[in-house]
């Protein structure tokens, strides 16, 4: 690999751990945002998603200069591609973390979560920090033995996922109809954050090995 081109793949890099960053500042400032009513904090979270779309672009422009100005090996082909699926993922998070401030928004003053599951959310914005930290751990260190504290993360997500489903279809639940379809979609939020991450992972480790993407498992 020329000195020009390991230059190239590692600025696309540094942008995509960037990106980690980005979306797990955003996704941390939506958690209080629901929490907490926090209006402000909410349109801060929304306003700030435009960064994460351009920082996408920026990759995906990058990656297409990269193959259509250079010859690029198998492995740096491999490498340029997942780049640009790893960016489309990590957009997909902002994405999700915005949704979830709008979610506070549109509520707004009134907060969204009932007091008996503020603690289950709180601790699905604590996983979403831990898992998108260690994704871009993966990202910047190529290190795939993370691998498998991000799995361990993701099944923590769904645990809660589902047990939050299950208590909005309990019968003893008396926050009615519009609360329970809040419940759902901001459970799923979180839910679908986590699983973004694990496909980032995947796409590291299809890099790094070589192995089809569809063949990578995380939890070894």
């Amino acid at each position: 690999m020329s000195t020009g081109a390991s230059d190239a793949l590692t600025s696309v890099n540094a942008d995509l751990v960037r990106m980690t960053r980005l979306v797990g500042s955003a996704m941390n400032r939506a958690t209080q945002a629901l929490l907490d009513a926090d209006l402000s904090l909410a349109e801060g979270v929304i306003a700030s998603d435009a960064q994460v779309d351009t920082l996408s672009s920026t990759i995906e422009d990058s990656c297409f200069d990269f193959v259509r100005l250079r010859q690029p090996s198998p492995s740096e082909l491999r490498g340029v591609i997942g780049a640009v699926r790893i960016a489309a993922s990590l957009e997909r998070m902002g994405d999700l973390a915005e949704h979830i401030a709008k979610q506070a928004r549109m509520r707004y003053p009134r907060e969204v979560v009932p007091q008996e599951l503020r603690a289950t959310f709180a601790m699905m914005g604590a996983v979403a920090e831990e898992i998108v930290s260690k994704t871009g751990a993966v990202i910047a260190t190529r290190d795939v033995s993370l691998a498998a504290d991000i799995a361990r993360h993701d099944s923590e997500m769904d645990r809660m996922h589902r047990e939050l489903f299950t208590i909005v279809l309990s019968p003893g639940w008396v926050h009615g109809v519009e609360a329970a379809i809040d419940i759902t979609l901001l459970s799923r939020y979180y839910e679908r954050y986590a699983d973004h991450a694990v496909s980032v992972t995947r796409r590291v480790v299809t890099i790094v090995t070589g192995e089809p993407y569809t063949g990578v498992t995380l939890d070894g």
